[in-house]
C-alpha cells in the first residue's frame, strides 16, 4: 500500500505515519522500484493500536518504552511491564475520581438557588464575577450555615441575603492549634489528600470562606450563624466563634439560630431536611451572640485543639450553658479515641457490631451505623473511609465475603464498584469485637482527633462505662 491510503485505513493523516517513523515506532517501510514507500496490512494494525494505547492515556514516549520492554523480555509480560501498567491504572483511577469531584462541584453550582449572581457565594457566581467577592448590599444579612443543602434552601426563603456555606468536618483529620492561615492550609491539604478537590482549590475556599465572614464582622453588617445540635455543626460553631472573637470587630450584629429538635419532626436529624418555610419559621428565635457566648465558643476550640484529649474533657466540667447544645457534642467526640475494651472508636464499633450477623453492603453498614447515634455523626463518605480503614493492615478486622481486601472507597475509588460489595467479619475482627483482642494491635493507629494526634506512642482511650479518658 501507499503512503496515503494507509494513512486513511488507519484513521492518521501522513504525517503521522512520518513522525512515527520518526520516533522508532515504526521502522522504516521498503521502497517501490519507484522510490516510494511500501506498507502492509500489519502497519495498517499496528497504528490502530497506537491510537488506542493513546485514547487510554498512553503517550508516545510510554508507548515506545513498553515497545523497547517487549522486545527485550522477548514477547513476555515481564514484572517491569506489570509495574508500568498497574501506574497507568492508577493514574487512570486518579483521573477518574478527579472527574467524580469536578461533577459533583458541578451539581452543586446547579442546585444554587442564588438569584443574583453579583451576590452569591457559589462557585458559578464566583465564576461569573472572575473571582472577585460578592458585593453585599447595604445592610444585606450574611448567613452563615453548615453545609450546602440548607443553604440553598434558605436562598429559596423570602428572608434574603447571601448565604455563605462552612462545610468542613472538623472532627476528621488534624485541627491542631496552629494560626488560622496556617490551620487552612493543613486542612485544605488533608481534604485533598482524602479525595475532596484539589489543595489549591480547597484553600481558596477556606481563605475565601473565612475572609467573607470577618469583613461582613468587620464593616458592621447583620450576621446570622445557623446550627444544629450535632458533632459537625457545634464543631463548625465554636471555630467561627472563635474567629469572631479574634477579628477585633464590634459583634452587636451577630445573632444564632441554634436547634436541637424541630416540632412536628420527632426524629429530627437537622437543617438539611427542612423546607423554605420552616427554615423561615425559625427567624424568631434568633438570639444574639453574647460576649459569654463567644468566651465558651472560644475556651471550647481552644481545648479541641489541644495535643491532649484531657482538655476537652475538663472543659465539659465547666458551665457551657451560653451553648447548651455543645456539651453533648464533644462527649460523642471523646467516644471516637479507642475504647479500652478494644481499641475501637464508637464508629468502628459500631460497624463491626452490625456485621456480626452476616455480610452487609456499606451502604447498609452506613445507614445502620447511623441509626444508633444520638444525633447524625458522619456522611456516608467518611463512614467508608473507616470501613477502608478497618480492612487495612496484615490482620484485617473485615473483608469482603469472597475474602477479597475492601477496596479503595469514594472519592478515590468507584463508587458503584464499592457500594455493591459486600462486606463481612474476619476471625481478627471477631475476636476483638468479643473482647478477645485489640484492635490497634491488629491494625495500628494513625488518627486524629481535632488536636490530638492518636498513634501508638500517643494513645489515649475513652472509658466508657466510667465515662472518661484514660492515657
Amino acid at each position: 500500500m501507499r503512503i496515503g491510503e494507509t494513512a486513511r485505513r488507519a484513521g492518521v493523516n501522513i504525517e503521522t505515519l512520518r513522525y512515527y517513523e520518526r520516533r522508532g515506532l515504526l521502522p522504516e517501510p521498503p521502497r517501490t522500484p519507484f522510490g516510494h514507500r511500501s506498507y502492509d496490512e500489519e502497519t495498517v494494525r499496528f497504528v490502530r493500536a497506537i491510537k488506542e494505547a493513546q485514547g487510554l492515556g498512553f503517550t508516545l514516549t510510554e508507548i515506545a518504552e513498553y515497545l523497547r520492554l517487549l522486545r527485550r523480555s522477548g514477547g513476555a509480560v515481564s514484572e517491569t511491564m506489570r509495574v508500568t501498567l498497574a501506574t497507568k491504572i492508577g493514574q487512570v483511577d486518579a483521573k477518574i475520581a478527579s472527574l467524580r469531584r469536578v461533577r459533583d462541584d458541578l451539581a452543586r453550582v446547579l442546585g444554587c438557588a442564588c438569584d443574583s449572581l453579583d451576590h452569591c457565594t457559589c462557585g458559578a457566581a464566583y465564576l461569573a464575577r472572575r473571582g472577585r467577592d460578592p458585593e453585599l448590599e447595604q445592610d444585606a444579612i450574611l448567613h452563615v450555615i453548615n453545609g450546602e443543602s440548607a443553604g440553598n434552601t434558605l436562598r429559596e426563603s423570602g428572608i434574603g441575603g447571601p448565604v455563605l456555606p462552612w462545610q468542613d468536618v472538623l472532627h476528621e483529620g488534624p485541627v491542631p492549634r496552629l494560626p488560622a492561615a496556617k490551620l487552612r492550609e493543613l486542612r485544605a491539604t488533608f481534604l485533598s489528600e482524602c479525595g475532596w478537590g484539589s489543595r489549591r482549590a480547597n484553600l481558596d475556599g477556606l481563605e475565601r470562606r473565612d475572609r467573607l465572614f470577618q469583613k461582613a464582622l468587620v464593616e458592621e453588617r447583620p450576621v446570622v450563624l445557623w446550627f444544629e445540635h450535632d458533632l459537625y455543626d457545634q464543631l463548625q460553631l465554636i471555630q467561627i466563634l472563635a474567629l469572631a472573637g479574634e477579628s477585633g470587630a464590634p459583634l452587636d450584629r451577630l445573632e444564632l439560630i441554634e436547634i436541637g429538635a424541630f416540632e412536628g419532626m420527632p426524629d429530627f436529624h437537622g437543617l438539611g431536611e427542612l423546607n423554605s418555610e420552616q427554615l423561615e419559621s425559625l427567624w424568631p428565635k434568633r438570639r444574639p451572640v453574647t460576649d459569654e457566648t463567644i468566651e465558651a465558643g472560644a475556651a471550647a476550640w481552644e481545648a479541641f485543639r489541644a495535643p491532649e484529649p484531657t482538655e476537652t474533657e475538663a472543659f465539659l466540667a465547666v458551665d457551657s450553658a451560653p451553648l447548651p447544645l455543645l456539651a453533648a457534642a464533644l462527649r460523642r467526640l471523646l467516644e471516637e479515641l479507642p475504647a479500652v475494651e478494644n481499641g475501637l472508636a464508637r464508629s468502628e464499633g459500631q460497624l463491626l457490631e452490625l456485621l456480626a450477623d452476616g455480610p452487609q453492603t456499606p451502604g447498609r453498614l452506613f445507614l445502620g451505623s447511623q441509626e444508633r447515634e444520638e444525633a447524625p455523626f458522619e456522611g456516608d463518605a467518611w463512614s467508608y473511609r473507616r470501613l477502608a480503614v478497618l480492612g487495612s493492615g496484615e490482620r484485617p478486622l473485615i473483608a469482603l465475603k469472597d475474602g477479597g481486601r475492601i477496596p479503595d472507597p469514594p472519592p478515590r475509588g468507584d463508587a458503584r464498584s464499592f457500594m455493591a460489595v459486600a462486606v463481612t467479619l474476619t476471625d481478627a475482627g471477631r475476636a476483638v469485637l468479643g473482647g478477645e483482642a485489640d484492635a490497634i494491635e491488629l491494625i495500628g493507629i494513625d488518627r486524629w482527633l481535632g488536636g490530638t494526634h492518636l498513634r501508638p506512642h500517643n494513645l489515649w482511650r475513652w472509658d466508657g462505662s466510667a465515662g472518661r479518658v484514660v492515657s
